[in-house]
């Protein structure tokens, strides 16, 4: 198939960033289900059963935490009966981003929020773990997921939660026109990526090391798209994406920063690759 043109490979200065002592990344995966890649990128083969991941990621900083997607959570059925039959894929369930936390002795007190990158059931339903933690919504998603079919399973694991709004306050970031810095550090910084979503986002991570990580959520759902430039089947784009050309602008504004960025799907296992986990030989700073 063929695939997107190549945009020009970023050479400006990567954004400055100050990410302080003690902070990291771990990934907290809490299942998968089945996908074949004929419906995740252009030119996947049908014999080509891909086990989309779900998971959250956590986000530690001296002066708060911050979970990214929350991934499978505790009421997962019930999640997945609400669901359209065609939606229902197979699925492996593993322990909740909020089990493993707690298995750890994480102290919640540190959780400041958690970031949807999009309000999607498969993103939020582990919200059902983290009553009382505040969710944090851009007005477009916040909008979008009051009424959107797809967003059914959040409106019922979001009921009850403290909603806290942020606005992109800051200039450009990274090719995109606007940018929120978390904690006026440039250690975590969200752009929006309109399209998938009304709302969706991308969370831009730095570590102390110079490590940095772009949470595109499902801007592409695997890194096939990054890799070989190529979107979502048609079918797919219709169907699932919001704003299909809003996608493809974004998608290739994250080509361009694939040598720079470890780029990070939320549904592609190897996406996540030497990013540590949550374990008791690991515990949280």
């Amino acid at each position: 198939m063929p695939s997107l043109p190549t945009p020009a490979t970023w050479t400006d200065p990567l954004p400055a960033a100050n990410p302080p002592a003690g902070m990291g990344v771990h990934h907290l995966p809490t299942g998968t289900y089945q996908t074949r890649a004929a419906l995740a990128v252009r030119g996947g083969s049908l014999r080509d059963k891909r086990p989309f991941a779900a998971s959250a990621v956590l986000v530690r900083h001296p002066k708060g935490d911050l979970l990214i997607d929350a991934g499978f959570g505790a009421g997962l059925s019930q999640h997945i009966a609400m669901l359209p039959w065609y939606m229902r894929s197979p699925h492996k369930a593993g322990r909740t981003a909020s089990e493993q936390l707690d298995a750890v002795g994480y102290d919640r007190g540190r959780l400041i929020g958690v970031i949807p990158t999009h309000t999607h059931w498969d993103h939020t339903s582990g919200l059902d773990g983290f009553r009382r933690t505040p969710i944090w919504l851009n007005t477009a998603e916040r909008q979008y997921a009051s009424s959107a079919p797809d967003s059914r399973v959040f409106r019922h694991v979001s009921a009850g939660h403290e909603i806290r709004s942020y606005d992109f306050d800051s200039g450009p970031y990274l090719g995109f026109p606007a940018c929120h810095d978390v904690h006026g550090d440039g250690s975590v910084v969200i752009t929006p990526a309109p399209g998938h979503t009304a709302g969706s986002v991308i969370v831009f991570v730095t570590l102390p090391a110079g490590t940095r990580y772009a949470f595109v959520g499902d801007l592409t759902w695997q890194l096939d798209g990054i890799r070989n430039r190529v979107e979502r089947p048609w079918l797919m784009r219709m169907f699932a994406d919001h704003d299909p050309r809003s996608v493809r602008r974004d998608l290739l504004r994250m080509i361009a920063l694939e040598n720079l960025i470890q780029i990070v799907p939320a549904h592609d296992l190897d996406a996540y690759d030497g990013m540590p986990g949550m374990t008791p030989a690991e515990p949280p700073c």
